[in-house]
């Protein structure tokens, strides 16, 4: 099998992977080597500024001893086409596409064939030869190997931009179902041991100038959800325990995507994939907009609305905190108000030093009225006459005009937009 034949059936069995996204890594350019990392990123999607940013997101080999029931290269799945590379295939297809411009960084993950310290090595043995022999300064973003020796895992990080383990199911319980082979503790072992890596690294670049890197640009993971029975407030709360222990700069969500014969039974897909929205979604009021994932959901109502954004489904929980007074709410609260984002809140309170904003002001600065206007007041005035009955604001809410999409401005961040697992999300806050 050629190197072509090769590289159509191991990019085709990496599409499954979403845990690819703007790096933060600044890798400048050096003389002698090859190529840069800016901090935006590199992508397989749009980048936060609006850019298309493109990478090789392969698989080394879809080979796998492993026969996980929620996985495409499962060993059991007869109906995969199996192809490997070698560590010089590899090296040989990054550089030659990045001097065709058509790439500017490698998503390189792997099946595990023999056992997880060989292919780990096959791993390390790529990203150290694009390193030290092609002198590739671009952007690497590897899949560790669960289970591989941990000096593996410490030579890969001196070489990669970003490291993901992925721990793939929200459980012990679940991953003891679906893929028995596999250990929980081998997965967050080397999660634990890449963050105290990076802050080890961190602390000794302030005393040494010369201090190499070490996974520069942080660590995610991926969980599949609806493969097993898990509500969304058990994964909100597994996703907010790794970022607060693990220091995680993200964790990618996939809704189950049944492949080949299969015994999972699973909902309707369109819901799945509604439910990954909602799911990535309530992860950008956890990062970013100061929720606990208590308050996101609660034992009472333990999933996801489809019909509404999580913000929207905290608001109508909370309606004894409403309406705020634009005017006057501290930062806190501003970010907490249905149809007002990070940057229109910022926007506001610099606003306000200079005297009282009317709902025009507002609009002009980009809060989502539709939204935000059953939750607010203006120097005590209301937006025209509302009922606050939740069930009744809730038909309201979901009855709201869809707005028109519009082409996305290339400098500026627009309220609410992100982008998540290889697709743009209009995030409705």
């Amino acid at each position: 099998m050629d190197a072509l034949d090769k590289l159509t059936i191991l990019a085709d069995a990496a599409k499954y992977d979403v845990s690819c996204s703007s790096s933060g890594s600044d890798r400048k350019a050096v003389k002698g080597m090859l190529g840069n990392a800016a901090p935006p990123g590199i992508c397989h999607s749009f980048s936060e500024d609006g850019r298309c940013i493109s990478l090789l997101k392969i698989l080394f080999t879809n080979k796998c001893i492993y026969d996980c029931a929620y996985c495409v290269n499962r060993a059991s799945n007869g109906d995969m086409p199996r192809a490997e590379f070698t560590p010089d295939e590899v090296v040989a297809i990054t550089i030659n596409f990045y001097r065709r411009n058509y790439i500017e960084g490698l998503f390189l993950s792997s099946g595990v064939v023999k056992n997880p310290n060989h292919t780990m090595e096959l791993l390390v043995d790529v990203v150290k030869k694009l390193r030290e022999v092609e002198r590739f300064n671009g952007y690497i973003h590897l899949k560790g190997i669960p289970g591989a020796d941990q000096r593996l895992i410490d030579r890969a990080g001196r070489y990669v931009d970003r490291m993901s383990i992925n721990i793939e199911l929200p459980t012990t319980q679940s991953l003891r179902l679906l893929a028995p082979e596999k250990s929980r503790s081998e997965m967050i072992a080397p999660m634990g041991y890449i963050k105290e890596q990076i802050a080890e690294y961190k602390a000794l670049s302030k005393r040494f100038q010369n201090t190499p890197s070490f996974v520069p640009a942080g660590q995610s993971t991926q969980l599949i959800v609806g493969a097993t029975q898990e509500v969304d407030l058990k994964i909100i709360k597994i996703s907010e325990a790794l970022y607060n222990r693990m220091a995680l700069k993200r964790v990618y969500y996939s809704a189950y995507v049944p492949v080949g014969k299969t015994e999972i039974a699973t909902p309707n897909q369109l819901n799945l994939l509604r439910r990954e929205h909602r799911i990535y979604q309530a992860d950008w009021l956890l990062r970013f907009y100061g929720f606990k994932a208590d308050e996101i959901l609660t034992r009472e109502e333990p999933n996801l609305d489809m019909e509404v954004d999580p913000k929207c489904q905290w608001a109508l929980r909370n309606m004894h905190l409403f309406p705020m007074e634009i005017n006057r709410v501290p930062f806190e609260a501003l970010l907490r108000i249905p149809g007002i984002g990070n940057v229109t809140a910022r926007r506001i309170m610099a606003s306000r030093r200079f005297g009282p904003l009317n709902f025009d002001s507002l609009i002009k600065m980009g809060v989502v009225m539709k939204r935000a206007k059953y939750f607010i007041t203006c120097s005590g005035q209301v937006f025209g006459g509302i009922d606050l009955e939740p069930m009744k604001l809730k038909q309201q809410l979901i009855d709201a005009p869809k707005s028109q999409t519009s082409q996305m401005s290339m400098f500026e961040l627009y309220p609410g937009q992100f982008s998540g697992g290889g697709a743009s999300y209009g995030l409705s806050v």
